[in-house]
């Protein structure tokens, strides 16, 4: 019988319905639960297959080490955690899956910025609080929502998912992805920027939805926030690296942002001394009652995850018996 392994997420005491299922006749399925590639050595050299989440780190010196390996599959969406050039020189495909919570991710950016632009977050955390008044005044101004500008950072799957519903509610939609083929705009019916600084000047709500690379990392900092009106709002459901959440704390402690909803973060679980946590945690910090933090949870639900899973473990058994693969991405 052939084994796959799953790195990370997976609790140990998983029954791992989903996986094994797919793989019934096929191959063996062990949880590890470990953190780094550290906990992975002496325990992953005789995988037929890989299940990484995003806590483990598939690194050259790991990869290096699979004897067997015919694939790794990247449960979820972004792949930044493998290191793919060396998978790529072993031989090994890496997948990743990247639909499953294409309407889960897509509902928590709007739902963040409903929460932000309407106040109701604003407004729960102060009243919570015992701070001013009963009063509709303790958050204003607020602004109608039509027209105004939600800016896309990335047209993908999601971000066209979340470009959709904004549309739906009012805002004029607009995009930046210099990778997106001309087209996608009229078959949207949002509009296009060639350049970052056009989309960021505009955006009301700046929506981030593009992957983690060496182009992306770092994209949205400072400067860039800098950019965009004063009394805007950022989101962020794609990846931690992408957005500098220093800046963002920065910019709602100065005032110049009116809210950021995140639910990314740089470590995950953060560090105790994490500035952004102790700044969301703390009451008479200027950005707290501004500040939406999600705990990497709006790719879950019942349904979406059971799917990542499945199809997770599905391309498993494609590898194992020599199949057609799909969504490879090195």
């Amino acid at each position: 019988m052939h084994k796959v392994v799953i790195t990370d997420f997976i609790d140990v005491q998983d029954p791992l319905e989903p996986e094994r299922a797919a793989l019934d006749g096929v191959a063996d399925v062990v949880a590890l639960e470990a953190r780094d590639d550290a906990e992975l050595f002496g325990r992953v050299e005789d995988a037929d297959a890989l299940i990484t989440f995003h806590y483990a780190v598939i690194t050259r010196r790991l990869i290096e080490r699979l004897d067997r390996c015919r694939l790794i599959a990247r449960a979820g969406v972004g792949y930044d955690n493998v290191d793919l050039v060396a998978a790529r020189e072993r031989g090994i495909p890496v997948v990743n899956v990247p639909d499953y919570g294409t309407e889960e991710v897509a509902n928590s950016a709007i739902a963040m910025t409903l929460s932000l632009v309407r106040g109701t977050h604003y407004y729960c955390s102060r009243m919570r609080a015992g701070l001013g008044d009963w009063s509709y005044t303790e958050s204003t101004p607020l602004r109608r929502l039509r027209g105004r500008v939600f800016g896309v950072v990335g047209l993908g799957r999601i971000g066209m998912a979340a470009a959709l519903r904004a549309r739906a509610l009012g805002f004029d939609v607009v995009f930046y992805d210099p990778y997106r083929q001309d087209g996608f705009d009229k078959t949207l019916g949002v509009r296009r920027v060639d350049t970052l600084e056009a989309l960021l000047a505009r955006s009301f709500v700046l929506s981030i939805h593009c992957d983690l690379n060496d182009s992306s990392r770092g994209l949205i900092g400072r400067d860039a926030l800098a950019r965009m009106p004063r009394d805007s709002f950022v989101v962020n459901t794609a990846r931690a690296g992408v957005l500098d959440m220093d800046a963002v704390i920065e910019a709602l402690a100065s005032g110049h942002l009116a809210g950021a909803g995140i639910d990314v973060l740089e470590t995950e679980p953060p560090v105790p001394d994490d500035l952004v946590v102790a700044a969301w945690r703390d009451p008479d910090h200027p950005a707290h009652h501004r500040l939406i933090l999600n705990p990497h949870a709006a790719f879950y639900s019942v349904e979406g995850l059971e799917e990542m899973r499945t199809k997770a473990a599905a391309a498993c058994r494609a590898a194992i018996l020599g199949e057609p693969l799909r969504n490879v991405v090195n």
